[in-house]
């Protein structure tokens, strides 16, 4: 048996420690450790993305990464996209497109289009379209989903932001 390994997490703007076992993904440790349970676990094996955290500015399935990994890295889960009370603009574009019904993997397609959007500003449907092929929607379809992360993108270029 290994022994637990304590750890610091920068995640949402505050730094965490906690002590995690050294095979302990990083999902179950935001989920277990953190009490952020806004980032869901669907697959378990990196292909749902419902899991998709942003680690270091990249979106990461973290059902895939242990946690001791994320040492030391900035990490944003869906719960650190806007202010306790109010959502981001591109969950305000999820709401106002219906881009969402049961919720389940809203925070994966959330947190893969943030990270999309900060690389890629001015993104065409098609680019958007490639950016969340790694996201499953069992109950949305694709296109409202895509005309969110659109309407976010042209919406930040008019705003200058």
């Amino acid at each position: 048996m290994t022994a637990d390994r304590r750890l610091t997490l920068h995640v949402n703007g505050i730094t965490h420690s906690c002590e995690v076992e050294p095979r302990m993904t990083l999902a179950d440790c935001l989920r277990e450790k953190l009490d952020l349970t806004g980032t869901h676990l669907g697959c378990e094996h990196g292909v749902c993305g419902a899991c998709t955290v942003i680690v270091d500015g990249a979106a990461v399935r973290s059902c895939l990464m242990f946690a001791v990994q994320a040492r030391d890295s900035m990490i944003t889960t869906v719960e650190g996209l806007a202010a306790s009370d109010t959502l981001s603009d591109l969950q305000q574009a999820f709401h106002d497109h219906f881009a969402l019904q049961c919720g389940f993997c809203t925070p994966g397609f959330l947190t893969t289009a943030e990270a999309f959007l900060s690389e890629n500003p001015s993104p065409t449907r098609g680019e958007v379209q490639s950016a969340i092929s790694g996201n499953i929607c069992r109950c949305t379809g694709y296109v409202p989903i895509i005309d969110a992360i659109v309407d976010t993108a042209k919406r930040r270029l008019e705003s200058g932001k």
